[in-house]
């Protein structure tokens, strides 16, 4: 990345994605490793947007009082910006201000894309640390041309070797391989599970067949994970949330979020963007063993995982698909009893970080539920996704956000939406 001038900048507010605001010259310019009410001298590094620039921060002119030392030597303003180690980017701040900015941000984005003023608070999660460190069950270290391990450097693809993790768990930290080196492979991952098992994955690079790139076919790896008396069948490789108290809060948000008044067991429930069956189960332990309910998920072996997972419901049922063609199929097929108990529905979702989007959001309300819970790991994609909804006659009713990944800018939302 070209390299040009450095100027000193007055930071005013944050922005989504882990970078702060400021301004030279009237133009935007977009800064990570600082925060709102400080004065830093930064170089830019990217002028070809003409309506913002990006920076990287070099050296703390005037500190705000939310500022703290970084969590991780590794990630700390005083290393060179092309080896700070990524993944942290937000643990320069106070952990009680770090929730502050993040309510900032879901605030702008409900205000900006659905027209809402909303007064959500981020909710710490049961058993934090006091800085926020010791959560990660999962972590992906990269691998470069050396084979040596690490985190990539923020914003970039350069491996940076570190000694330590403090946002893991104790025991990815000491599985962690640091200062191993792994020829050909392309990272390595790091899973601790609540039976206090631990794996180190190694994931080969793709090789080259003809003119496609092949990813080699990896053997699975059944792990199993514990959400209060319920355990979970799933490959060591598959989605589970990574923050270890995450399933559990989320289930119980998912419980809370539904209106009990409008929910149907018998109805064709349906939980899209399923996984290995997570919030299906947190719906049928919730309201019982008559719960019928379809989990649609794109992965065949997550799938298989939640078959195996919901079979306490005899009225679940599991479907590998892709959800906008599941949705869409069903909306243009579904017979008139089909739809009638679709329309007593509950839509539990939890997409990926880019969201549902206008044809998932289109076939799902041309289903008419009765209530959509929605899950997001985006507030912009979230807030693009509630506004779309009320358009289609599902104005948000409650939102509630958790601080599921602290000392980093992310941040998990549960979302109930009704007529």
């Amino acid at each position: 990345m070209p390299q040009f001038d450095e100027v000193d900048l007055d930071i005013t507010n944050v922005a989504h994605g882990g970078v702060f605001v400021a301004r030279h010259e009237g133009r935007v310019v977009f800064v990570p490793d600082t925060l709102p009410g400080e004065r830093i001298r930064a170089r830019i590094t990217d002028q070809k947007h003409d309506s913002f620039w990006r920076a990287e921060t070099l050296e703390v002119l005037e500190a705000a009082p939310e500022r703290q030392e970084h969590v991780w030597e590794a990630a700390s303003i005083h290393r060179d910006p092309g080896t700070r180690a990524g993944g942290a980017e937000f643990g320069h701040i106070r952990l009680s201000h770090q929730r502050e900015l993040k309510r900032q941000v879901i605030a702008d984005a409900m205000q900006r894309m659905a027209k809402l003023d909303t007064d959500v608070q981020v909710e710490p999660v049961a058993g934090e640390t006091a800085d926020g460190t010791g959560w990660r069950t999962r972590v992906r270290l990269q691998v470069d041309r050396s084979g040596a391990v690490g985190p990539y450097a923020a914003r970039s693809h350069t491996v940076v070797p570190v000694t330590n993790l403090p946002l893991a768990t104790e025991l990815v930290d000491e599985t962690a391989p640091f200062g191993q080196t792994f020829p050909g492979a392309e990272s390595v991952d790091v899973v601790a599970t609540a039976t206090g098992a631990a794996h180190l994955l190694v994931n080969e690079a793709p090789v080259k067949r003809g003119r496609k790139l092949v990813r080699p076919r990896q053997r699975p790896v059944p792990i199993r994970e514990i959400v209060g008396d319920r355990e979970f069948q799933l490959d060591a490789r598959g989605f589970w949330q990574v923050h270890r108290a995450a399933a559990a809060t989320l289930t119980e948000a998912v419980q809370s979020a539904v209106d009990e008044a409008l929910f149907d067991p018998r109805a064709a429930n349906l939980d899209l963007y399923g996984g290995v069956g997570l919030l299906a189960a947190a719906l049928g332990d919730r309201f019982g063993s008559t719960l019928r309910i379809t989990s649609v998920e794109s992965d065949e072996a997550a799938t298989d995982n939640a078959a195996e997972n919901l079979a306490d419901w005899l009225g679940a049922a599991t479907v590998t698909d892709r959800v906008e063609r599941f949705v869409q199929q069903l909306a243009g097929e579904a017979s008139a009893v089909e739809r009638a108990r679709l329309r007593a529905a509950t839509v539990v979702l939890d997409p990926p970080r880019s969201g549902a989007g206008r044809a998932v959001v289109d076939a799902i309300a041309s289903l008419a539920p009765a209530q959509i819970v929605y899950v997001a790991c985006d507030p912009v994609a979230l807030a693009r996704d509630v506004a779309l909804f009320a358009e289609r006659g599902y104005p948000l009713r409650t939102l509630r956000a958790f601080d599921l990944f602290p000392n980093t800018h992310h941040v998990e939302a549960v979302a109930t939406l009704a007529p």
